[in-house]
């Protein structure tokens, strides 16, 4: 199955909570959680709220997956920032 079968404008979704460290070792379970929920015909979004530390890996990963395999929600302003920053070097 594509895990791009339904997206963001598609109801119904789901919400995974995302809280303290989010690192390189914890992105085979996420993936697995947000890979789940689209087996499921769920569009997954991440409540980043309560994330405190993240590491290049899983910037990475947030980067890569927003509005294509998950959505973001309620995500710190530092967070944010250091995505755009990323995004914007690599666009360059």
């Amino acid at each position: 199955m594509n895990r791009r079968s339904i997206g963001p404008k598609v109801a119904p979704h789901i919400t995974i909570r995302v809280s303290g460290q989010l690192f390189q070792g914890h992105l085979p379970y996420l993936g697995h959680l947000v890979q789940s929920a689209a087996e499921c015909q769920l569009w997954p979004l991440l409540n980043l709220e309560h994330l405190e530390e993240l590491d290049r890996a899983a910037l990475s990963y947030l980067i890569d997956g927003e509005n294509h395999d998950f959505g973001i929600v309620s995500c710190p302003s530092f967070i944010r920032e250091w995505m755009e920053h990323e995004d914007g070097r690599a666009a360059a």
